[in-house]
């Protein structure tokens, strides 16, 4: 599937577009180059599922819980990591990953280049590129 962000006055219609080919999938890892987009797609998504919370990276946190209301989704709970700052693959066991990764609530995943090794088989790859003309293809 693949899906182009126009401009950040679109990105919200192209959340919609993301969430409603999502499925039964809970664990998302996002792919692309430093400034691509990841963090400010995934604010789009959780605010279209309905999260009034600050969504903000967590890049200093590693994880950022925030709270839907969107009736399609088993769990309220959407859990944001950004992985950019880890250092060994322990500090990821340290924070308990497989609570979040298992738990059945979203997983939002920046950086998983630095946790492939521990990612769910199930997870999606989504990845976001620049395109020369400055839209952004979101392909999964």
């Amino acid at each position: 599937m693949e899906i182009v962000i126009k401009n950040l006055e679109t990105i919200r219609e192209s959340a919609r577009a993301f969430i409603q080919h999502i499925g039964d999938a809970r664990v998302f890892a996002f792919y692309g180059k430093m400034g691509a987009g990841k963090t400010t797609f995934v604010k789009a998504i959780c605010e279209e599922l309905g999260s009034e919370d600050v969504i903000t990276s967590p890049t200093f946190s590693i994880v950022n819980e925030y709270t839907t209301h969107d009736a399609s989704l088993t769990m309220p709970q959407v859990y944001h990591f950004d992985f950019y700052r880890i250092k060994k693959l322990e500090e990821v066991y340290d924070m308990g990953y497989e609570e979040y990764f298992y738990s059945g609530a979203l997983c939002l995943i920046e950086w998983p280049e630095l946790i492939e090794d521990i990612l769910p088989d199930d997870a999606v790859k989504v990845t976001i590129e620049e395109q020369p003309d400055g839209t952004r293809k979101v392909s999964f």
